[in-house]
């Protein structure tokens, strides 16, 4: 083995635990386990007082008790300080009149960047992407999703794809491109050809025996 090969950072995977972690926060030490029963976002950016984090935080803010909404705390997370994330977060107050109201983790020893995969080192060796994850009451990864430092996310799709995931959860349906709260949603593809002929024998919101919707 070449010790001098680059370390391939860990990655968690859908529908497995997401890694366990415990840091100090701006509120407090936080571990995974004190959300457990609710749904969690857990979003990394690059580093404190940069423009497009700024943007971010934010509209993270701004949407803050629509997540709570849908029982869904935020967790921010970069590799700056304490210190650091409790100035950026009293300037975006001054500057912009936001209170930042979730908390965010301070992780210079990069632990919990690297157990989530936050670490990319063709973007930064010392610095997260933007990275999201959705984590369930259970503590299983439902959702990943990550962007380049250059470009900011739409809050608006993770508030979508959080309601997405419980209406799928609640009614074992699948949910469509673009689909919103209200919409129709996908049924499952039946099981046997006897399946087959009695979907299409009811009729219903069928375009073909492999696509139906319903209402919910």
């Amino acid at each position: 083995m070449n010790t001098n090969d680059p370390v391939t950072p860990s990655m968690p995977r859908i529908n497995e635990p997401a890694p366990e972690f415990e840091a100090r926060t701006t509120h407090g030490i936080k571990q995974l386990e004190d959300y457990r029963g609710k749904w969690l976002v857990l979003f990394s950016h690059p580093a404190d007082f940069t423009p497009v984090c700024t943007t971010e935080f934010i509209a993270f803010a701004k949407r803050h008790e629509e997540f709570q909404a849908l029982n869904t705390e935020l967790l921010g997370l970069s590799i700056d300080s304490y210190y650091s994330h409790i100035a950026w977060m009293r300037n975006i107050k001054e500057k912009f009149d936001v209170e930042i109201p979730f908390p965010i983790i301070e992780d210079l020893s990069m632990k919990v960047a690297r157990a989530y995969g936050m670490i990319h080192p063709g973007a930064a060796d010392t610095s997260a992407v933007r990275a999201t994850f959705v984590i369930d009451p259970d503590g299983i990864m439902r959702a990943m999703v990550y962007y380049p430092m250059t470009n900011g996310r739409s809050i608006d799709e993770f508030l979508r794809l959080v309601a997405a995931l419980q209406t799928s959860d609640a009614n074992g349906v699948a949910t469509p491109e673009a689909w919103q709260p209200g919409d129709k949603v996908i049924v499952p593809v039946p099981a046997d050809i006897e399946g087959i002929d009695a979907r299409m024998a009811e009729g219903g919101d069928c375009t073909d025996w492999y696509f139906c919707k319903k209402a919910v």
